[in-house]
């Protein structure tokens, strides 16, 4: 079994890497492969709603940024953690544009599969970032995965997040969590138990008929 780990900070190895470091660490203390995926400082296009990925491409139409390799990535993968400093009380713009345009082309593989947010910051505005994130994931019928508080941790003074001891041990329960749901999954799949096929053929209109 196999998480990535999306790292939406410019900066490759600050704080955000830091505490996907401590999950990952984790995950693989329960035998859980991971992957740190980073956005940098790269360009990352928005989404346009040209439609074009609708029309049997299963990819984005840009392929000059990390999104359709992501997507690539994403096809194996059994769960996911999305991670981002906040900035005026939100994610990254750049995590939010990938992550507009890697489930509206991808959403089939991210589908019922596991995943949560982490926020990093000075002070506020996690919580309020952290609801924007899974937004993503309970449209797109994912289970949510859970701490022994909400998935956030601060920075020192000197960039790190050592001295968050609470932040670091709720990073790595989050990591035990994600790892115990993974497991429950797969055990659940030697039993037959699949995800349900919902319906999604009832799209509600607002303007008069």
């Amino acid at each position: 079994m196999k998480v990535l780990l999306f790292n939406g900070s410019p900066h490759a190895t600050g704080c955000t890497y830091q505490a996907l470091q401590a999950v990952a660490a984790a995950l693989n203390e329960q035998n859980i492969e991971t992957e740190i995926l980073s956005i940098g400082t790269q360009a990352i296009h928005d989404c346009t709603a040209c439609g074009a990925c609708r029309k049997g491409q299963n990819a984005c139409i840009f392929h000059d940024d990390c999104v359709n390799t992501w997507l690539e990535k994403a096809q194996t993968a059994d769960g996911f953690i999305f991670g981002s400093p906040v900035y005026y009380a939100h994610p990254t713009g750049a995590l939010l544009s990938a992550m507009d345009r890697l489930f509206f082309a991808g959403s089939q593989h991210f589908r019922h599969k596991p995943a949560a947010a982490i926020l990093t910051a000075r002070r506020a505005g996690t919580t309020a970032s952290m609801d924007v994130i899974n937004k993503y994931f309970t449209i797109n019928q994912m289970p949510v995965v859970a701490s022994t508080y909400w998935n956030q941790i601060y920075r020192a003074t000197d960039g790190t997040i050592t001295t968050d001891t609470e932040g670091q041990q709720t990073m790595h329960n989050l990591g035990t969590n994600m790892a115990w749901l993974l497991k429950c999954i797969e055990l659940g799949k030697t039993h037959n138990i699949t995800p349900p096929n919902n319906s999604k053929s009832a799209h509600t209109g607002f303007l008069a008929q």
